[in-house]
């Protein structure tokens, strides 16, 4: 069963978890595969129950004490552009694409996505631009289908 990790950190990042969980975004991830979400929604608004991703089997917590395990069973991971959780994926090995949040104020996030970026570790958009055509062409390039 090939599983997605999304986690949007300790803060809110709604537009993330709205997007993860879009109609859209579940029939690409069905289409590619995947057949299992786990979901962090930290301090988020809103929490998907299971009908919002019908296609899917959706796992969704808001916090654990540690996603190590989420990680390591990923087969691709959707996350924030935290330090932590960007050096936790790829210290596993894992796709990562990483959705920056456009609304904080000092977006430092955003440096240190750019440079992943450019040293090849990482793809990564900001949740404004994040159409369902762009979520696919990236969700490719990150898994090597182009």
């Amino acid at each position: 069963m090939k599983n997605t990790n999304v986690t949007s950190g300790k803060t809110s990042f709604d537009d993330l978890i709205e997007r993860a969980t879009s109609p859209e975004a579940v029939q690409l991830l069905k289409a590619r595969g995947y057949q299992h979400l786990v979901l962090q929604v930290g301090r988020s608004s809103i929490f998907p129950d299971s009908d919002s991703c019908h296609k899917l089997t959706l796992e969704a917590f808001k916090f654990k004490d540690s996603t190590a395990e989420n990680v390591k069973c990923a087969d691709l991971v959707i996350s924030h552009a935290g330090a932590g959780s960007c050096l936790e994926s790829l210290g596993a090995g894992k796709p990562l694409l990483v959705v920056i949040d456009d609304k904080l104020m000092d977006n430092h996030q955003l440096e240190l996505a750019k440079q992943l970026h450019q040293d090849s570790h990482l793809l990564y958009f900001t949740a404004r631009s994040v159409q369902p055509k762009h979520f696919a062409n990236f969700l490719d390039k990150a898994l090597g289908v182009q």
